[in-house]
């Protein structure tokens, strides 16, 4: 008699696992059902999540991790936010601290949401192990640094998909008012015509950014920890920032349309430099007086060599395209990160900048392409210029020598931080919606296989 008992006591063990880990909660939209999950948030970007109050999302947070100064500076960011004069957040934390932060994030079982930003070579870890803990996770980028990470990254969409939740990585860039018209230009025959193919030699799609290791967030200098300045925990630049870049081509170019990576894209040349800091300015932004000895192998003269920088070129849809990050150490006087973007229609090239001529504001101009007679073009350009009035009020266009230039007013320019409030309320209504658009898989898929081979090709070629 025992034999059979044993044999339906597995099996209702089986049937409560499977549904354990298959079941998910849904949620509606509710007040408060959302409850967030902070794991070991040692970059700025975990706080900027929570820089507003969301409906949906419970006040308190719990946090897992290590004690020490990234979760000092967290908290800090975060009381900053609750303690200002102006629409004051009320974020309520409740905080462990221990080496064993993860294991007993997944055994407390507290929330429903982990947001991940920080040390990017534990980050795909972390993912994985949320996911299939039944989690739903909203992380920052990079996802994956290098081509063993992507592997573990693509198991952990198939557990997330296995397990009935989402996971979404945070593309702030695409709410940015010059990206969003490049976007809704490019989808105007009258304006832009049809997208070129270009060539290795002279793309049809050029993305480009400058960024800097001392800047300042939320009002104050930033503090860096002293592992960003270690790819080999933080990633490579061609791995990090670009993924912004990666992205927006995709998003830009190819609206709404799934892109699969092994068929789509070929990523046939790449390229890596460092960017050189002083030991003094590492000191400035990191707070240390010493130099870790994880970074010691890069020193070289008292000065650090850090792989910041990169290029890539690659073809994607037929479509040539050419993504570069450069990484100074400041801004100069008045400036801040930049971006550049061309994108070379048969009608019109679409040319964002953000120099010094744009006060360090990205600024979308409309030229027309080599051949178009100028004219004609003007009289296109502006009749088909009018059908954005319904959703982009206010915005205008002035004539320049070279063709328009996009006036846009302030309010359309909320900034990089209050960007990060927008995914989160994409991401919410995900949730609600209980999936992600068809393409958002697949293309972040493809987006973190062109990085993390584009960073594969720059080593072979540095090495041979």
């Amino acid at each position: 008699m025992k034999k059979p008992f044993l044999l339906l006591v597995l099996v209702s063990t089986l049937m409560f696992i499977s549904c354990k880990q298959t079941d998910s909660e849904e949620f509606t939209g509710a007040q408060h059902e959302v409850k967030l999950l902070t794991v070991n948030p040692a970059h700025f970007h975990a706080a900027l999540v929570q820089k507003e109050m969301y409906n949906q999302v419970h006040p308190q947070v719990h946090i897992y991790a290590p004690d020490g100064p990234d979760l000092e500076m967290h908290l800090q960011r975060i009381d900053r936010f609750n303690q200002r004069d102006e629409n004051p957040t009320n974020w309520e934390t409740i905080i462990y601290r221990g080496e064993d932060y993860l294991e007993k994030m997944l055994q407390d079982e507290k929330g429903n949401v982990v947001v991940i930003a920080g040390n990017n070579r534990k980050k795909t870890h972390y993912i994985m192990e949320s996911v299939k803990a039944g989690l739903n996770v909203l992380s920052d980028k990079p996802m994956a640094i290098n081509g063993e990470s992507f592997l573990l990254l693509k198991e952990a969409f198939d557990e997330a998909k296995n397990n009935n939740v989402l996971l979404y990585d945070i593309m702030t860039e695409r709410y940015d008012i010059t990206s969003r018209l490049q976007r809704e230009i490019a989808l105007i025959p009258e304006i832009f015509g049809t997208l070129e193919t270009g060539t290795p030699e002279n793309p049809a799609v050029i993305k480009e950014s400058v960024h800097h290791f001392f800047k300042y967030v939320a009002g104050a200098i930033l503090q860096r920890p002293p592992w960003y300045f270690d790819v080999e925990q933080q990633g490579e630049g061609i791995v990090d920032v670009t993924t912004h870049l990666v992205d927006l081509v995709q998003w830009i170019c190819f609206p709404d349309r799934i892109i699969d990576y092994h068929k789509d894209l070929d990523v046939y040349d790449a390229s890596r430099y460092s960017t050189k800091v002083t030991q003094q300015q590492f000191f400035d932004v990191t707070g240390l007086d010493n130099v870790p000895a994880y970074l010691q192998g890069v020193i070289e003269n008292d000065i650090l060599n850090i792989y910041a920088n990169g290029e890539m070129n690659y073809r994607i849809n037929g479509v040539h395209a050419s993504v570069s990050v450069t990484w100074d150490y400041v801004a100069p006087e008045g400036g801040g990160d930049t971006h550049y973007s061309l994108m070379k229609g048969s009608k019109t090239h679409l040319v964002v900048k953000q120099g010094e001529e744009q006060n360090f504001l990205p600024v979308l101009f409309l030229i027309p392409a080599p051949g178009v007679e100028r004219e004609q073009w003007d009289t296109e350009v502006q009749e088909g210029f009018a059908g954005l009035n319904p959703e982009f009020p206010g915005i205008e266009l002035a004539s320049t020598h070279d063709g328009f230039e996009v006036i846009v007013p302030d309010a359309y320019r909320i900034g990089h931080e209050a960007h990060f409030a927008k995914v989160t309320e994409k991401y919410l209504q995900f949730l609600i919606d209980g999936k992600l658009p068809d393409w958002e898989i697949p293309n972040m898929l493809a987006k973190y296989y062109t990085t993390t081979r584009a960073f594969e090709i720059a080593k072979d070629k540095e090495n041979n």
